[in-house]
């Protein structure tokens, strides 16, 4: 392929289509439109496609990777389940609330030298879970390997927010999808190996040599993306009035949400499956982290499929069908469980839910970031609301205990219900809302 780079053809009647709502248009948004790509090709450049989205598999690295070793590490350190699963809720809190700072840094100064310290510092703390000697040491050090891992979720979303829009953008983030859905894939199969020679603790060598690699990719592949003159003031005065206007905008709210409550659902899943699927079920941690492996392929699948749409079918519509099939699988979750289906519904609905994830997250966020100046605020944000839902749901579904999976299922389904409530009522279809307008393509 020809520069590396994929291009976006516009579709003949744009004009007739989208012009008239532009018109309409407060001047922000029109502006927005009439730079898009979705009016002209903009090439999509495959070096940024890979860091980028190796960049946005931290979080994924940092917790899938380590689900094997679940049991291990409760065994090791003498921590009931529940303490243990905080462990994986620090990290995810972490995620979150790092975003926090790395987005409104990044609008301030820039966004590569604030993603080589988080990057730098995740390996650092990486290295120190290695020789943490309890629980109390492990999950502070976890938390804050959160934060700074957080770097390079929200940085990844804004430094493409920077360099593509429209069209192009929502290419470039089901692209990055497809990277990021990898890591699920991937980690825990890594992870139940390394278990098969060393202890969990070495899985977190692994993790710190693979951040290593995407450090330096950032510092020779990854070009300074955000020019002085859009940068933001850098205070706390700043910061609070970009999120107070993003969380007083009942659109970006809705799409948010609908980001958040669904990312909610595997995050459970992954908090409590380790326990419910071994100790419950019997399962192997080699055979746990295969089966789970196997289930994020629905993620890369959709998400291929969303880039390919993405030009004939709006985003709207392809958020639609992704959040149909997420309350599907959630519900048919529960309902494999309570009618004793077992394991094999158990793993079928968690192959929707994650099929679900790859047209919810990049369209979501797509239409949430349509008409925003600070793009790495409102990604931190979206950050916050995608990893906070889960990182609390899932210690306290391990409170109820697994000796059932009834607890952890009967959750699902309701983050997949509320999910589908916030996008009927915070993202109900406006005249201002032209991403959602009808494509050309009919779906």
């Amino acid at each position: 392929m020809s520069q590396e780079c994929l291009s976006v053809e516009k579709p003949e009647s744009f004009e007739r289509i989208i012009q008239p709502a532009a018109n309409s248009l407060k001047p922000g948004l029109a502006a927005t439109l009439a730079a898009s790509p979705a009016t002209k090709a903009t090439p999509i450049q495959w070096r940024h496609v890979v860091i980028l989205g190796g960049l946005g598999a931290f979080g994924p690295l940092a917790i899938d990777m380590y689900l094997p070793s679940l049991p291990d590490v409760s065994r090791d350190l003498g921590a009931s389940m529940s303490i243990t699963q905080l462990t994986l809720s620090a990290t995810i809190l972490g995620l979150s609330l790092g975003q926090v700072v790395a987005g409104p840094l990044s609008d301030a100064l820039g966004r590569k030298r604030p993603l080589l310290v988080g990057v730098g510092l995740f390996i650092l703390l990486s290295l120190l879970c290695i020789v943490a000697p309890s629980m109390s040491v492990l999950i502070p050090l976890r938390f804050f390997q959160g934060v700074v891992g957080a770097a390079g979720i929200a940085l990844a979303l804004a430094i493409a927010s920077d360099i593509y829009t429209g069209v192009s953008l929502a290419r470039t983030y089901a692209l990055l999808l497809m990277i990021t859905g990898v890591a699920p894939i991937i980690a825990p199969v890594i992870g139940g190996q390394i278990l098969n020679f060393i202890s969990w603790r070495g899985i977190f060598g692994g993790i710190a040599i693979i951040a290593a690699i995407f450090f330096l990719a950032s510092l020779f592949g990854l070009e300074e993306s955000l020019p002085r003159e859009k940068r933001q003031p850098l205070g706390f005065g700043p910061t609070f009035a970009a999120f107070r206007t993003l969380l007083g905008d009942r659109r970006f709210v809705g799409y948010a949400l609908s980001v958040g409550l669904a990312f909610a659902c595997p995050i459970v899943y992954v908090s409590v499956s380790p326990f419910v699927l071994q100790n419950l079920y019997g399962l192997s941690p080699q055979l746990f982290s295969l089966l789970f492996s196997l289930s994020a392929l629905g993620l890369i699948s959709s998400a291929q499929l969303s880039n390919w749409l993405a030009g004939k079918v709006t985003p709207r519509k392809l958020l639609t069908v992704g959040i149909v099939l997420n309350v599907a699988g959630g519900v048919g979750m529960f309902l494999a469980v309570i009618s004793g289906l077992g394991l094999v519904g158990v793993l079928v609905s968690f192959l929707l839910i994650t099929a679900s994830m790859g047209l919810i997250v990049p369209n979501a966020t797509t239409l949430a970031l349509s008409n925003t100046t600070t793009a790495g605020s409102a990604s931190a944000l979206l950050g916050v609301i995608q990893f906070t839902t889960g990182a609390v749901a899932g210690p306290l579904v391990g409170l109820a205990g697994t000796g059932t999976a009834i607890p952890m299922t009967a959750t699902i389904a309701g983050f997949g219900v509320a999910t589908a409530l916030s996008f009927v009522f915070l993202t109900r279809t406006e005249s201002t809302d032209v991403l959602a307008q009808e494509s050309p393509a009919p779906f």
